[in-house]
């Protein structure tokens, strides 16, 4: 009878412990710091803000989310370079980025594959997308959400752009990544890559001719004041993805995964909401400070844009991604 009395208590110790060292796992603090080299007026950066209002109010102060603009925290790369050694940092990423480790996943960010939010969300929802999350983490990498949508993006440049051939010897600052460079070289331009913060001094000593970026941006950047016409070319929808670390991700309790993940997913649909709302507005205040908008030859464009598909391998990887959205 002793024995068996004595054999519960130890059970019952066993037990105490392991809820204990349970709750103090759950009663642990993460702080995961936000980067983007967007600027603070930034409709997209409401949204990280937005996100990690939810991930602390449902992890009751387990997660915080620092919020670190206009790449406080270094150049997206550098961030990125953080994140897979483990540091407690995220970042807004994209597609043509992502590439480096996951060649295919590149083709979100390809000219032309996209008509709007609506095909992107069935694009990153798709059986092909959807295979290749697990090679990203096994190269270090978790996305939480690909949903992040910041509009369409066009040539903002000092003389019209209404074809493909206008761009000939226009030096366009583009994102430092294949995939974007290759498609702007296809529809005419001469690619510079730089992080988008240099791009207003850049064009003021007119080291570069011109920009490719979506309102959301040109407007708080005041392109208005380094460029003359907004090319309406829309030939990127960009599609912008917020990653961690897989190793301070695995760090997490399930419960604060699977939060941060949902909230982040839930957020960027909110804010997509927002971006297409509030894109005209950006437009409308350029145009009134004397912005000139173009309506470029869409057509001219992607027809193009199809060299840099071929050039990239990436034409029968699209038509079977469109098959299976349904998508011609």
């Amino acid at each position: 009878m002793k024995k068996t009395k004595m054999a519960a208590f130890a059970l019952l110790l066993v037990g105490a412990a392991l809820l204990g060292a349970g709750c103090a796992e759950k009663a642990k603090t993460f702080t995961l710091k936000m980067s983007t080299q967007l600027a603070d007026t930034s409709p997209m950066v409401d949204g990280f803000r937005e996100w990690g209002k939810a991930v602390e109010e449902r992890t009751k102060g387990g997660i915080k989310i620092e919020v670190f603009t206009t790449a406080q925290l270094g150049s997206d790369e550098d961030v990125i370079e953080q994140a897979l050694q483990g540091v407690n940092v995220a970042v807004l990423t994209d597609g043509g980025r992502m590439a480096n480790y996951v060649k295919n996943i590149g083709i979100i960010g390809m000219p032309y594959i996209a008509d709007g939010y609506d095909d992107l969300l069935k694009i990153t929802s798709s059986p092909t997308f959807s295979t290749w999350d697990a090679e990203l983490v096994g190269n270090g990498i978790r996305i939480l959400s690909y949903s992040w949508y910041d509009g369409p993006r066009n040539f903002y440049t000092n003389k019209p752009i209404t074809v493909p051939a206008d761009l000939a010897g226009q030096r366009i600052r583009t994102p430092g990544a294949p995939v974007w460079a290759r498609s702007v070289a296809a529809m005419g331009a001469t690619p510079i890559a730089m992080p988008w913060t240099d791009s207003y001094n850049a064009l003021q000593s007119k080291s570069i001719d011109g920009v490719e970026v979506q309102s959301t941006s040109a407007g708080p950047a005041h392109m208005e004041e380094v460029t003359k016409y907004l090319n309406r070319t829309e030939h990127f929808q960009l599609a912008n993805f917020i990653m961690v670390g897989e190793t301070w991700f695995a760090a997490l309790p399930a419960e604060y995964q699977q939060i941060l993940a949902e909230e982040c997913k839930k957020a960027s649909g909110e804010n997509a909401k927002k971006i297409l709302a509030v894109a005209a507005e950006f437009e409308n205040v350029m145009v009134s400070k004397g912005m000139l908008v173009v309506e470029s030859d869409k057509a001219a464009f992607k027809q193009a844009a199809e060299a840099a598909y071929d050039e990239l391998g990436f034409r029968e990887l699209r038509d079977q991604i469109w098959q299976e959205i349904g998508k011609k």
